[in-house]
């Protein structure tokens, strides 16, 4: 089947994914997904180094002046949005006497800027729930690799992956893919020369197949 291969493959190319935001707290895990969102895991994981050091309890931080959380952060881009979720969020928590963030996805929905993928990951990753989080790497290696059509939406992708793929493999899988895409099948010139899934891409059989320059594989484990 399509599905096994591509599920070897990742695992050939990473076998033990982990999350590359880093954290000590729950909140802190939290905070760095809503703040992952177009940047880097590696500038927010620098600015959070910052952050969570001047700022190290939910009650600092839900007072903290606004104006220093975005010189904090302002390295990843968005950062007047994100400084105010970061403070509403603390904010939150603290008022509603929280000091372990639950798995409840009714309650992280009632956080600001806390979206489906956030929580996806989050849970995945706290507590060891599985789910697949859909965020643009995901999305793009998917409907690459026709395990989604290209007019679906996040959500469709999210839905059509769960169904194709084993659930006790769904949270390994969500981070293979963010990987692969991460540092494999990128937006902009792909590493495809040598990739193993060029069969099932619908990338490679219409951009890269017909022209003379190709690049080679990347793998990071």
């Amino acid at each position: 089947m399509m599905i096994n291969s591509i599920l070897n493959y990742l695992d050939s190319l990473y076998p033990n994914p982990i999350c590359e935001l880093k954290f000590t707290k729950d909140y802190e895990l939290l905070i760095a997904i809503v703040m992952s969102a177009q940047t880097t895991d590696k500038r927010v994981n620098m600015v959070n180094e910052v952050l969570f050091k001047k700022y190290d309890t939910l009650e600092k931080l839900a007072s903290a002046p606004l104006e220093d959380i975005e010189k904090i952060i302002k390295p990843i881009g968005t950062y007047k949005k994100k400084s105010l979720f970061i403070k509403d969020i603390s904010a939150k928590l603290v008022r509603d006497n929280i000091t372990t963030i639950p798995n409840d996805r009714a309650y992280l929905l009632t956080l600001p800027g806390v979206g489906r993928k956030t929580i996806n990951v989050f849970l995945s990753v706290i507590y060891n729930e599985p789910t697949i989080a859909v965020d643009t790497h995901v999305e793009r290696v998917s409907k690459r690799l026709g395990l989604a059509k290209d007019d679906d939406t996040v959500l469709e992708v999210e839905k059509k992956l769960m169904k194709k793929i084993p659930k006790d493999k769904w949270s390994k899988v969500h981070h293979q893919l963010v990987f692969f895409g991460r540092y494999n099948c990128k937006s902009i010139k792909p590493s495809c020369d040598g990739c193993l899934l060029q069969k099932q891409c619908k990338y490679y059989k219409k951009v890269v197949s017909k022209s003379p320059k190709k690049c080679k594989i990347t793998v990071n484990n």
